[in-house]
């Protein structure tokens, strides 16, 4: 896994900021006031941050931006870099700030001169996720990030709180590590042992191979990996730090290569559908936060691992295939896959762990993007308390999502001749025909969200906290679900 930076909070101790490599990070108010850390470096540079929050730049910046100032006079650092933010910043500013921070100091060490300024972990925590590069598959020396040292007068507080981003940060490069790597090196049985090593934190794993999945009955999922010489998988992980409660379960798309099947997709882009495991990426990021910061709560998360590929032994657009539910689906498009998998890991999660909701993640449709861009994943859901909470963690993570509709009248788009459905429904409301068709798969009664990740998952340009590529979209925000709605007191 790609290493996070090295983050540690120290005392307030300003005594050798002359002396200080790398880069030392100030903060000024809007209004141009700085605190105490801030004024001892204005001093050593001959009231250079004086005169730089009185220049235009200064004030055209936008809270959380950075103005760096390279190889300033009287100290040994490289490079000043003063973030224009209050005292008392929200979250999204102080994760702003960071990751503002990340792209001024390269990989240079880093000394940030927080204080008693507010929200110093967010600080920590957005440098950290910005910082990430995607690098194993490049030759020559690679530059690590550097380490990032936090002065602040409440060490303790702080370091709790980092603590916990630090936990969520690496569930969130992990699966940015996932969704990247090519399908030539993240097979399913690379994926399924990159899971299974996540034992050693705590983590029961089990993985089910082919035989196991036939003879539970799971024609569906099958069928999407017959063309490959890659067997399917489903991988389970549990995390039991609850009481005795049954588990929340999570449920993602593992698709390590789409080509669409014998419904081959169009040669420009495909090289993107290393992504098309993006759902099984935030799932398996989840598991490893929840076991790293010990929640105390009850999560299974289940991924099916499969490889959509065209030969003679791939399943047909006609072809008849059986669910484990017992269900029959006419495979008219064999680039609707995604949901032929979680159709059979969705009932299997519900069978065997007979869990108090379920959430599936899936980079399902092209039509979301049509709709919502890149900014939002679509939420479907069949359950109005269970959507807004996760609609509410969604927003304080700062992570887009947004509620599609729902409806009895799509189902008639699934209607089949010969089965019991259809894969697919047509070009219109095709996210929400896909929808409809896994919550054929949610038993009665089962508070359950479906979330289209295929705009967010992984982007071209970067966003707030991510480089250009994959983005961890997810993490953030299911891990705060279950921390505020689940975890046992």
């Amino acid at each position: 896994m790609t290493d996070l930076p090295a983050v540690s909070i120290l005392e307030n101790d300003l005594s050798d900021l002359a002396a200080r490599a790398g880069v030392i990070v100030v903060f000024a108010t809007p209004d141009g006031k700085l605190d105490q850390g801030a004024r001892k470096v204005n001093s050593l540079t001959k009231k250079s941050l004086a005169r730089l929050i009185e220049s235009e730049a200064f004030e055209k910046a936008k809270e959380g931006d950075a103005l760096p100032m390279s190889y300033p006079v009287g100290v040994a650092a490289t490079k000043i870099v003063v973030v224009k933010m209050g005292r008392r910043p929200s979250a999204e500013v102080a994760r702003k700030a960071g990751a503002s921070v990340a792209k001024a100091r390269g990989t240079d060490d880093a000394l940030i001169l927080g204080g008693s300024i507010g929200r110093m972990a967010d600080v920590a925590y957005g440098c950290a996720l910005r910082g990430y590069t995607f690098t194993p598959h490049k030759t020559g020396d690679q530059d690590a990030q550097g380490a990032i040292d936090v002065m602040v007068t409440q060490v303790e507080e702080v370091q709790a709180a980092t603590d916990v981003m630090m936990a969520i940060a690496q569930g969130v490069v992990f699966t940015r590590d996932l969704t990247n790597e090519p399908a030539n090196v993240l097979t399913t049985t690379e994926f399924a042992n990159r899971l299974a090593e996540m034992e050693s934190i705590g983590l029961t794993v089990e993985v089910l191979e082919e035989d196991a999945l036939e003879e539970l009955g799971m024609g569906s999922l099958l069928c999407v990996g017959l063309g490959s010489a890659s067997p399917s998988k489903v991988v389970v992980m549990q995390w039991n730090g609850g009481g005795d409660e049954a588990p929340f379960a999570l449920v993602g798309k593992g698709v390590v290569f789409d080509t669409g099947g014998i419904s081959l997709k169009p040669a420009g882009g495909m090289e993107d559908m290393t992504m098309d495991m993006g759902g099984a990426g935030v799932v398996s990021g989840v598991m490893k936060t929840l076991a790293l910061r010990k929640a105390k709560a009850n999560v299974v998360g289940l991924v099916g691992l499969v490889e959509n590929m065209p030969s003679d032994r791939a399943t047909r657009p006609g072809d008849v295939v059986t669910s484990m539910k017992g269900d029959t689906i006419e495979v008219i498009n064999t680039d609707a896959e995604g949901r032929l998998v979680l159709a059979d890991v969705l009932w299997y999660a519900q069978e065997r762990f007979k869990p108090t909701g379920v959430i599936n993640l899936a980079t399902l449709t092209g039509a979301i993007i049509i709709g919502l861009g890149h900014e939002n994943a679509g939420v479907f859901s069949n359950d109005d308390q269970l959507c807004n909470r996760f609609l509410k963690a969604a927003g304080a993570e700062g992570e887009g999502a947004w509620r599609m509709p729902m409806g009895a009248a799509y189902d008639a788009k699934l209607k089949s001749r010969i089965a019991d459905m259809k894969n697919v429904g047509g070009r219109d409301a095709g996210s929400i025909t896909a929808a409809q068709f896994l919550q054929r798969f949610i038993k009665d009664d089962m508070p359950w969200i479906h979330l289209d990740i295929a705009g967010v998952a992984s982007v071209k340009a970067e966003t707030a906290l991510a480089p250009a590529g994959a983005t961890g979209w997810g993490v953030m925000a299911l891990n705060r679900l279950i921390a505020d709605t689940y975890e046992a007191e």
